[in-house]
């Protein structure tokens, strides 16, 4: 078997995993769009064509639906994929809305053709439910099976473990061999979700590496680092913008802004509002409501004690464009205290521009991160150059920056470099090989010295490559390289 990358093997976005279990015969793990970064100077379209073989594709596992996980999928039907799309139950209910948004940013806004699209996924979709085995194949030659684990990272976010066993070798009387995909791996003590757990075993493990090179804050101090960054607004008269991924983050923070105006002792935070300017936001929080089963005790101790933390008075949502530009020009110029999340959450396009267009010249405001800023994108701009009285580029305009720019770590949807070696270390048969992916390089360094550091303390050989070395093939990699200097 040989393991290859068609995106996110040493960036943060694309991620797109192969496992070649004969040569005729893979499976494909995500298919993800470029980002940021990894997206500079290639034309879009020509970036996102795949070009890899589908033939011999078995199936799709989907990991979550987050776009730089699922975006390709258009581009790889139109290739000529024609097999199923294995995902969770959560993932098979929010998969199609966020395959819709991306037709009409990218493809096309005729309703028919989005239409005959997504009925053409949803005829692929095969939900399976956590914990339990599913046979892909199991014929004279092989015998392939995947788990999907809860991984904690969004709703019905999956790590997958592949049982493969070559039937012509022999292997059948063995364990065969048990490949582990991680797709992102979430933090512990998130909101509305449970916290991974490793599997028994794994031979090889493909683990992500985000935050590989550090920590988050705990539960506790981010809560507060929000309540802090929130009063100093009410204080000034200004608002608290928050660019956020339509699904996962959002739902996290109305979570916690539900405790916190619960909790709140002065008027001023009982009348807050929580505005959530985004269509598609809204859209995937009223399917979390409906997936209640998912979420974890904690959420469900809420629950029974009569709140409710995805609908709640303070909040509101703005749906149409004309409702949008009334409430951006409202909060730039009223002064009335607001925390507003919209997308996109890597300020790379979305209704949460036109805030930070109007905002980020106003001291009274306040612009707040919660997640990971992938380089290249005006987020990552922002939280660099912002604190430092610098300026970002926002849709050709330089745009000062005198707002207030804060992090909050804690909020990150990933696991840190610690979360991470437990995944590892915590295995009761550890892989004798991990290949680190969906990192920058100096965090997927950092993640290879400290599990080299754990094994040898805990006397276990252990191999750890990055993905990077193994993008595509070397006739592929050529071919990809030729295409680059041709459209840069």
């Amino acid at each position: 078997m040989n393991i290859l990358h068609h995106g996110g093997g040493a960036g943060v976005t694309g991620s797109c995993h192969r496992l070649q279990i004969a040569p005729d015969r893979a499976l494909l793990i995500d298919c993800g769009l470029f980002q940021g970064q990894d997206a500079e100077h290639l034309d879009s379209l020509e970036q996102h064509k795949v070009r890899f073989p589908v033939d011999d594709v078995l199936a799709l596992v989907v990991t979550h639906v987050h776009i730089d996980h699922i975006g390709r999928l258009p581009y790889l039907l139109a290739a000529g994929y024609k097999g199923p799309i294995l995902c969770s139950v959560p993932s098979a209910r929010l998969l199609p809305l966020v395959i819709e948004d991306a037709l009409k940013i990218g493809f096309t806004r005729d309703r028919a053709l989005i239409e005959r699209f997504l009925a053409e996924v949803q005829g692929r979709l095969v939900a399976l439910d956590y914990q339990s085995w599913h046979t892909v194949l199991d014929d004279e030659r092989h015998r392939v099976r995947v788990k999907l684990q809860r991984a904690g990272h969004i709703l019905g976010s999956a790590y997958v473990e592949v049982d493969t066993q070559d039937k012509a070798s022999g292997q059948l009387q063995g364990k065969g061999q048990r490949t582990v995909f991680s797709g992102d791996l979430g933090a512990p003590y998130a909101p509305l979700l449970p916290a991974p757990k490793p599997p028994y075993r794994a031979d090889v493990l493909v683990l992500e590496s985000t935050y590989g090179d550090r920590l988050h804050e705990d539960r506790r101090h981010r809560r507060e680092r929000l309540k802090a960054a929130i009063d100093s607004s009410l204080e000034n008269g200004g608002t608290v913008v928050i660019p956020a991924f339509s699904v996962g983050r959002t739902q996290e923070l109305l979570y916690e802004l539900e405790g916190l105006i619960y909790n709140g002792r002065s008027e001023r935070w009982r009348e807050l509002e929580i505005i959530v300017d985004s269509p598609l936001a809204a859209r995937f929080t009223e399917v979390y409501r409906e997936l209640k089963p998912w979420w974890d005790a904690e959420a469900h101790k809420t629950l029974r004690s009569g709140r409710h933390p995805l609908s709640f008075e303070n909040l509101y949502t703005v749906d149409s464009h004309e409702e949008h530009e009334r409430t951006v020009e409202y909060l730039a110029v009223s002064g009335r205290p607001a925390v507003v999340i919209a997308a996109s959450g890597m300020v790379s396009g979305g209704r949460v521009v036109n805030y930070l267009k109007r905002m980020l010249g106003d001291e009274r405001h306040c612009v707040l991160f919660t997640g990971y800023q992938a380089a290249g994108t005006p987020g990552r701009d922002i939280q660099r150059y912002g604190p430092k009285g610098g300026w970002v580029m926002l849709d050709g305009q330089r745009i000062d920056i005198r707002a207030r720019v804060e992090t909050v770590s804690g909020y990150s949807a990933h696991a840190d470099r610690h979360d991470l070696l437990n995944f590892v270390r915590r295995m009761r048969q550890p892989p004798s090989e991990v290949r680190l992916v969906h990192g920058d390089p100096h965090a997927q360094a950092a993640l290879k010295a400290k599990l080299l550091e754990w094994a040898e303390g805990a006397g276990h050989e252990l191999r750890v490559t990055l993905g990077g070395d193994y993008l595509v093939s070397s006739a592929e990699k050529a071919a990809a390289k030729d295409e680059a200097q041709a459209l840069v």
